[in-house]
């Protein structure tokens, strides 16, 4: 089972477990933490003809507890947070579960690419969350003073672009503020949530689910679709299932049941009292629970609030991208760590790039945070949706759940998942198209990704020599041997790897040592250190070298040339050559009969497809600077490779 190695860890306790809380608030629950800025105001829209009733109210109120007690509290809390990847949770650690080595087909196949499209929706709930967060923060200003409206997407642009400027120079400074900041953040809503119920306590028979079915009852279609604002209520779901890895179960569902959890329900249930004392406020009823003196000063807290929950889903972000590349799905990025100690902490200067010019673009385009809200529903139902799907398949084929358990509680879970995605359908016109856009087009950027370099290794290991015959070759005519050792990186160990052939061919000469180097990611987390490599003496000066990485960790091959003086290898990064293939692609057409064949080897990609795979080649980080090789000790040798 694959998290044995999580569950052998000890559990944390005490000032441990406190501090992994504490953290666990300013990382994970800061996107969950600001939805009561503008999940309920949703609800109460003209446009959606649910006028704030006691009957409205009192139904709507239902919804939102029984959403977070079942989608949260037990679908994410209670049952995903088991259902780990050797401590790692979220769409692609399931999908390194899930994913086969070698060509897909079949039912799995399209279980994998329903997996990157959900992998690529969370993009779209990275870009969509830092926009939303602060303009719904940034209009109590409007609440405050009417006069001041205009300011507010000016002041949001300012924010966003300092944010996203202060990435390179990482989050731990500020990071050790986003936990405290979270506290006053939940005490201060909580403590709001407590003077509305004082309003009107009769709120609190909202709790019944029977006025949530009344609800259903009574309005029909129109209560059906209220769901896809209710749904607000529950972003930030994925993201505690995906920090897992960070912080443990334990602190995380400890800091939701002793502090968050209550908090987001006593505010949501202070705007419920404020609704049915003062109906006119549900405009903005977060703000109109604010006593007028404090207003200004919860905008300021507000807006930190904020601030820590785009961080999260942008450190988020930079973490699934090198997840990705590691899985193979995107091509070489520059990583760049920010932090001595913690190595999660990364810093990704073209995703960054990317994130800063979409949340620009929405918050400029968009404007407020309604008109945002149908754009974040598709992506946060549509995530919820994948998950659960990839959750059951990992369940019952990797993780040895029982089937009659996994399957009843799976279809429960989409049941809930899909209808919340139904009623967000219909804001496709309104905002909702924009992550579908978004995630369509990065879901063909990675499949596209993982289909050319499939190509490129067939075609490259079709002019491959087996090592066993290529070394036999050596004994009989041995080349001209120099001092020194030369590395050959390679994905394939079980040939004599193209560049190797070249370098021969044309210099005539070897290294006395050689060494055969090839890096693979592993469907773990992380790969212990005593499973990280693997060393094989092929005879003949030649060693081949198996190195293992997890889908979080980033390759250094210096680092692994350290790992190999213990099996007396003894290798200076400084001292050797390394060997690099740099591919020239080259697309090409077939005849019909020709990419018939082609394609039932999974073989063949149209056109348009192969020029977006070789614009990403020609853009990727080099393989120099991505491996952590020494610059004036690399040689790259050209080949052609026709796609």
């Amino acid at each position: 089972m694959t998290h044995d190695a999580a569950a052998s860890r000890p559990a944390p306790r005490g000032r441990v477990l406190a501090g992994l809380s504490l953290a666990a608030l300013g990382v994970v629950f800061g996107d969950i933490g600001t939805s009561p800025l503008y999940a309920l105001k949703e609800s109460f829209l003209l446009e959606h003809g649910v006028p704030a009733t006691p009957e409205n109210i009192l139904g709507i109120l239902s919804l939102v507890f029984w959403s977070l007690a079942f989608v949260i509290s037990f679908k994410y809390i209670a049952v995903l947070l088991k259902a780990d990847n050797r401590g790692e949770g979220g769409i692609l650690a399931l999908l390194a579960l899930i994913r086969p080595q070698g060509e897909l087909a079949g039912a799995r196949r399209a279980l994998v690419l329903l997996g990157l499209f959900g992998a690529a929706l969370l993009y779209g709930d990275g870009v969509i969350t830092p926009a939303i967060s602060v303009l719904g923060a940034l209009e109590g200003i409007d609440v405050a003073t009417p006069a001041l409206r205009e300011y507010i997407v000016p002041i949001a642009v300012a924010i966003l672009v300092v944010l996203f400027l202060a990435q390179r120079r990482g989050t731990a400074g500020i990071g050790r503020i986003f936990g405290p900041v979270m506290i006053v953040w939940f005490m201060a809503i909580g403590a709001l949530g407590i003077s509305g119920i004082a309003r009107d306590p009769s709120i609190l028979r909202a709790l019944w689910p029977g006025y949530a079915v009344d609800f259903f009852v009574r309005d029909g279609m129109q209560g059906f679709l209220i769901l896809g604002s209710v749904v607000l209520v529950l972003t930030g779901g994925e993201a505690l299932y995906a920090d897992m890895g960070h912080f443990g179960r334990r602190p995380i569902r400890l800091a939701w049941f002793a502090l968050v959890l209550p908090a987001l329900l006593l505010n949501y249930f202070g705007q419920g009292a404020l609704l049915l004392d003062d109906p006119s406020g549900a405009a903005n009823p977060f703000y109109h629970l604010v006593p007028k003196p404090l207003l200004y000063p919860m905008v300021a807290l507000s807006t930190a609030a904020a601030v820590v929950a785009s961080q999260a889903l942008i450190s988020g972000a930079f973490s699934l991208t090198r997840q990705a590349v590691q899985l193979g799905y995107c091509p070489r990025v520059t990583v760049v760590h920010t932090s001595q100690h913690e190595a999660g902490q990364i810093y990704i200067p073209e995703v960054n790039t990317g994130l800063m010019l979409a949340c620009l673009a929405l918050v400029i385009g968009f404007k407020s945070s309604t008109n945002l809200a149908g754009a974040y529903g598709i992506a946060v139902t549509g995530t919820m949706a994948i998950t659960t799907v990839l959750f059951a398949n990992a369940a019952r084929t990797r993780l040895g759940w029982r089937p009659r358990l996994v399957i009843p509680m799976a279809a429960l879970f989409l049941a809930v998942d899909l209808a919340f995605f139904s009623a967000n359908l219909v804001k496709i016109p309104a905002g909702g198209w924009f992550p579908i856009l978004l995630a369509g087009l990065i879901f063909v950027l990675m499949a596209t990704w993982k289909k050319g370099r499939h190509i490129v290794t067939a075609v490259l290991r079709e002019g491959t020599l087996p090592m066993e015959l290529f070394i036999k070759e050596m004994a009989k005519r041995p080349p001209v041997r120099v001092p020194g050792v030369a590395v050959f990186m390679t994905s394939d160990l079980s040939g004599a790897p193209p560049v190797l052939l070249h370098h021969l061919k044309h210099n005539k000469v070897l290294h006395e040592r050689v060494i055969l180097m090839s890096v693979a990611t592993r469907e773990i987390p992380q790969v212990p250190e005593e499973d990280r490599v693997d060393c094989q003496d092929l005879g003949f000066g030649f060693f081949a070298v198996q190195a293992s990485y997890g889908f979080m960790e980033s390759p250094n091959v210096p680092d692994i040339l350290q790992a190999l003086v213990p099996r007396g290898l003894v290798v200076k990064a400084q001292e050797a050559t390394f060997y690099l293939g740099r591919e020239t692609l080259i697309p090409t057409k077939a005849a019909p009969a020709k990419r018939a064949a082609l394609a039932a080897r999974g073989l063949w990609m149209p056109m348009w497809r192969k020029r977006i795979f070789m614009v990403m080649a020609n853009n990727a980080r080099s393989a120099t600077a991505f491996f952590g090789l020494p610059p004036n000790r690399v040689v790259e040798l050209g080949a052609q490779v026709q796609i």
